[in-house]
């Protein structure tokens, strides 16, 4: 369930981001502001492993590409949306031991 997880617990500080050539607070700021946009549109009844697998899926799409430094934070805030809705209307394939929690 949403309310038992702390967004807190999943935006970047800039230390986190790896190595942006002298750009990595810009990159933590906007993957921070795509978790805070996708947060608002999780429904209330997502499990917290969905919650993590979906975060985690963002980052993994992103990390190292530079379109988190050349596309408009509004673009990638927008696919980061679309991604999160398909993923929940498809349904979010959990591992096995993530499927326990449900």
């Amino acid at each position: 369930m949403k309310d038992l997880v702390n967004i807190q617990d999943y935006l970047f500080q800039v230390a986190d981001v790896g190595d942006w050539e002298g750009e990595e607070e810009i990159v933590a700021d906007r993957i921070n502001a795509i978790y805070h946009a996708v947060w608002r549109r999780f429904p209330d009844d997502i499990l917290s492993a969905e919650i993590d697998h979906l975060l985690n899926a963002i980052w993994n799409e992103l990390r190292g590409s530079l379109v988190l430094l050349e596309a408009d934070e509004d673009e990638l805030v927008d696919w980061a949306i679309c991604y999160v809705n398909n993923q929940i209307e498809e349904g979010i394939k959990l591992d096995d031991a993530a499927d326990e929690e449900e």
